[in-house]
């Protein structure tokens, strides 16, 4: 990827797109230095694409339900991206398991925000889970995308710490508070040239990144 133009970024979802919404923000108001190009659902009809074109960003449906199965998702979804010419894959609540074909294909251009603090709590209802456990901490990570489910490289993590009694849904939007703010300063490392992809692994300022780093709001 070239560092001296703005990134590129195609954004996958399946829902509102709330981190969508606050990349797009942050391109739009030039905090970050990107573009949204494409922003592709696998439903139609969701919040999130409308919440796209007030951007003026174009938008995308794969129909994921009606193909009949993920190889022939997967082969048109590739089309759209690969039409807008994107420096990084975006999942931004793509709630969608994709191949190892797929990930293979962007290797090192994929990104993915989970709402734990990962290796822990991979998969669905973090956020449930972190509660029945009674964790004393939570949060959301950000890592490159492999082919092993919330298993790739994780570059930043936001921690928080859980209140006595909180429920749910509370829990859920204060990650959410920390995840449109560290999902933005990943793809800002990516557009300053801070963080590439060599040899297959992250690389941050010079070093390979060996464990990510870690950002704690305890007043979120």
């Amino acid at each position: 990827m070239t560092v001296s133009e703005p990134l590129r970024l195609a954004v996958l979802i399946s829902g509102r797109g709330s981190n969508m919404a606050t990349i797009a923000r942050a391109c739009a108001e030039r905090r970050l230095d990107a573009t949204v190009e494409a922003v592709i659902s696998d439903r139609p009809d969701v919040a999130g694409l409308e919440t796209a074109r007030s951007f003026g960003i174009a938008t995308a449906v794969v129909p994921w339900k009606s193909l009949p199965d993920r190889a022939v998702a997967e082969r048109l979804l590739v089309e759209l991206i690969d039409a807008h010419r994107p420096d990084v894959v975006v999942l931004a609540g793509f709630m969608r398991i994709l191949s190892g074909e797929f990930t293979a294909r962007y290797a090192g251009r994929m990104l993915n925000i989970h709402p734990a603090l990962l290796p822990a709590y991979r998969g669905l209802h973090t956020h449930r889970r972190v509660l029945e456990a009674a964790e004393k901490q939570h949060g959301a990570s950000v890592h490159f995308v492999t082919e092993e489910l919330d298993g790739g490289p994780v570059i930043l993590q936001s921690r928080i710490p859980v209140r006595s009694g909180e429920s749910e849904s509370t829990l859920m939007a204060r990650v959410q508070k920390t995840e449109h703010i560290i999902y933005p300063q990943v793809l800002e490392w990516l557009a300053d040239g801070r963080l590439v992809w060599r040899d297959a692994k992250p690389w941050l300022d010079g070093k390979p990144l060996d464990r990510p780093v870690v950002q704690d709001f305890p007043d979120v």
